[in-house]
């Protein structure tokens, strides 16, 4: 087993001993198939505790979307997530007009790897999720074939608050929903407000049976 996998499988656990956090699946089971998990997003901790909550036979082909300047700002943010998650690195400002910011999730989901995205792109400590931006829509209708499965994380904005860099022991739980895809002529607003509402349902208390 090389480094980074030994590594991978410490920090799991250690998500796990922090958050007490598992997968709770309402609305589908893990299975190994390409999907695009979209979630909520409190805090840089998000991602790492989705990919955390999936069976480790998944977390292999699932790749984390981490904020390119946040996460290559030392070497060992680089280290663990190119060699540890397998994350794929986005700009959250374009450095040219035609710079497309969907173009390294396309590439991978071309080749058949799975996501974890935060359609708000960028965080929200209001407890509700900001309104989602366009790239979900254009993912799903691009790629019809990908399961999209709405994400909720509860409690990790304790965890990991915004401007700390130490987590602290909080239960967080992670659940998962329902696939989704675009309805037949469904609109991008109508379709990103539903996904927005797919994701607020699993809210505890707020999870419709």
């Amino acid at each position: 087993m090389s480094i980074a996998d030994s590594t991978g499988l410490f920090l799991a656990f250690l998500a796990r001993l922090i958050t007490g956090a598992q997968g709770h699946w309402k609305g589908c089971p893990p299975m190994a198939e390409q999907r695009i998990y979209f979630a909520n997003h409190q805090s840089h901790f998000d991602w790492v505790l989705i990919w955390a909550s999936l069976p480790r036979e998944l977390r292999a082909a699932t790749r984390p979307i981490a904020a390119r300047d946040y996460w290559t700002s030392s070497p060992l943010k680089t280290w663990l997530t190119s060699n540890v998650f397998n994350a794929i690195y986005v700009s959250r400002t374009r450095s040219t007009p035609d710079e497309d910011p969907l173009e390294p999730l396309v590439e991978a989901l071309s080749k058949g790897d799975s996501l974890v995205i935060f359609p708000e792109g960028t965080r929200s400590n209001k407890g509700e999720p900001q309104v989602f931006k366009a790239g979900l829509y254009h993912l799903a209708e691009q790629f019809p074939q990908v399961k999209l499965i709405p994400t909720w994380i509860d409690n990790v904005q304790r965890v990991m608050p915004k401007g700390e860099v130490v987590p602290v022991p909080i239960l967080c739980t992670v659940t998962f929903g329902a696939p989704l895809q675009i309805r037949e002529g469904e609109d991008k607003r109508a379709f990103l407000e539903r996904a927005r509402a797919e994701v607020m349902a699993l809210k505890p208390g707020g999870w419709r049976e």
